[in-house]
């Protein structure tokens, strides 16, 4: 089976680890974003699947975009019997979906039609999702709306970040996109269409999200600040410093004045945590924070040496964080 695979960030690598290693396929074009500036240096730098790809010996090719004829006429010309499309981050066109023989799979992080679109690991932890896995799907031109062929659920683990969560569903995917290659060429999966009412959307994240709303209840506000972790992260302002939040719990023995308005410090010492108040009576525990440049520490070590006083209200940071 002659593959082309279509990929670009980290949650792809194990991917196209997987296809690279079995011998249901051969890799026959590695399909990545342009190499571009990275990071406070600028510095342009390849993304993760093109990087592997070239230490796997695999051939790569980066166009800008697909929408013009060399790029189409290549991969026409590599005779593919599958795309395999991974958070390529570019939207394929009908003439390139009709390309392969057996379609056009894609590996996506959620339980479709739950969270379609760009940050589905983010928002199901910023949701209080209980469970969550991958799905693999036969692409259409419709935003992750095509069949579904195979799923793999997974629960979220209490206290799980995104950032955690998608290290695990990386891994899960390339499972499930392996193990459906030898029914696929039979002809013995059964794609299932997804039901568009019980459809959810998973919009881009951006600065504006790293805002706290502690006027949510206590697990709301946790389940935000995991989903936001590690990008664009959590952030809130206390004396006048902006301080990254990693992870926090529901307070466990919430003070006497927790009545007091949300987003106010109830106690702030190694020996209670910083516990700040929010929505209906309830209080959180911000358990590891990071100051401006410096590394996340938890926040009761931190408290030995940075004083806050109970009492202060927070204050929203949208757009500064460390």
């Amino acid at each position: 089976m002659r593959v082309v695979f279509m990929g670009t960030p980290e949650f792809a690598v194990p991917s196209l680890e997987a296809l690279a290693a079995t011998p249901l396929g051969e890799v026959v074009l590695v399909v990545s974003q342009p190499d571009r500036p990275a990071r406070r240096g600028r510095k342009v730098t390849p993304p993760p699947v093109a990087r592997r790809a070239r230490e796997l010996g695999l051939p790569i090719f980066q166009p800008e975009t697909l929408r013009c004829e060399d790029a189409f006429s290549l991969l026409r010309d590599q005779h593919a019997d599958l795309f395999v499309v991974v958070a390529y981050g570019q939207i394929l066109r009908q003439n390139v979906l009709d390309l392969p023989r057996l379609g056009c799979l894609n590996v996506h992080a959620s339980l479709l039609p739950r969270w379609r679109g760009a940050a589905p690991i983010q928002w199901a932890v910023a949701s209080g999702d209980a469970v969550t896995g991958v799905s693999l799907m036969q692409m259409e031109r419709g935003l992750d709306t095509g069949p579904v062929l195979a799923m793999a659920p997974t629960m979220i683990r209490d206290g799980e970040t995104a950032g955690e969560l998608h290290d695990r569903l990386s891994l899960l995917g390339a499972d499930v996109l392996v193990n459906a290659l030898t029914p696929l060429s039979r002809g013995a999966l059964t794609p299932e269409p997804q039901c568009n009412d019980r459809s959810t959307y998973a919009r881009m994240l951006g600065v504006g999200d790293r805002r706290i709303d502690f006027g949510r209840t206590a697990s709301r506000v946790v389940w935000h600040i995991h989903g936001m972790t590690p990008w664009p992260g959590a952030c809130v302002t206390i004396g006048g410093e902006t301080l990254r939040v990693l992870r926090a719990r529901v307070a466990a023995d919430v003070p006497k004045d927790s009545s007091c308005a949300p987003g106010r410090i109830l106690a702030a010492s190694p020996e209670e945590g910083l516990i700040v108040a929010c929505g209906e009576g309830t209080a959180v525990e911000l358990v590891e924070i990071q100051r401006p440049g410096r590394r996340p520490v938890s926040a009761r070590d931190c408290l030995h040496g940075f004083s806050i006083a109970p009492g202060q209200d927070t204050v929203d940071a949208e757009r500064t964080c460390p």
